[in-house]
């Protein structure tokens, strides 16, 4: 039985349109937190917070300080790999790897929690969808120097290969930049997440509208 309170989250993820990631080594000299305040400017209705190379303490003072941000701005706070950081902090939701903990391991700890799942293949996505993922990535579906060990990229003919076969949402991710998103957004996809078209822009939130307009064109 899904709870009030993962049932309010996943409703609210519906209205998610561009997914921003963050990814401070490749913020352009910026901190997390500078980037985070240019999402929230531009709109985003989502933000994870993903950073590979930070102390678990650090990280953790991160997440604090994004859900104090991002609570005032409604805005959903999914933090990437960590449930226990994620749990703490009360962000809305966590997104794990296929080397992460296992969705359905997650699910018992974190039954409130959004539960999202990296995934690089059809079989892939329909285990996560399975095991209770509540949203499940599509990826990488350009070269991407953001992840690695994800094998080649995916292009955008497998978004509606794979999403096509899901129940849950599903979010696209890898490499995708203002020159592509038409493509992705051509084969269905409606939930993008980016790193470097947000975080690398100079003007970020300016970068977050533009994207987000694409996204809303699209759809209508």
């Amino acid at each position: 039985m899904v709870s009030l309170k993962r049932e309010r989250r996943k409703e609210a993820f519906l209205d998610v349109d561009l997914y921003p990631v963050t990814c401070e080594r490749l913020s352009s000299g910026r901190s997390n937190m500078e980037v985070l305040e240019g999402i929230v400017r531009g709109g985003a209705r989502i933000v994870q917070l993903r950073d590979k190379e930070a102390a678990r303490k650090d990280l953790y003072l991160t997440a604090a300080a994004f859900r104090e941000i991002t609570r005032k701005a409604g805005v959903l706070l999914i933090i990437n790999d960590y449930v226990d950081i994620a749990l703490a902090v009360d962000a809305d939701g966590v997104h794990l790897g296929q080397e992460d903990l296992p969705v359905a391991a997650a699910r018992e700890i974190a039954p409130d929690l959004l539960i999202g799942a990296s995934t690089h293949s059809l079989e892939q996505a329909l285990a996560a969808q399975g095991e209770g993922a509540d949203y499940v990535n599509i990826g990488p579906i350009f070269a991407t120097g953001t992840k690695e060990g994800t094998g080649p990229f995916l292009g955008p003919k497998a978004i509606g290969e794979i999403g096509g076969r899901l129940q849950v949402p599903f979010t696209v991710m890898g490499g995708i930049k203002e020159s592509n998103i038409g493509e992705v957004l051509a084969q269905g996809a409606r939930r993008v997440a980016v790193v470097t078209a947000v975080t690398e822009a100079r003007d970020i939130a300016a970068a977050v509208g533009s994207l987000r307009g694409k996204i809303s064109q699209a759809a209508n």
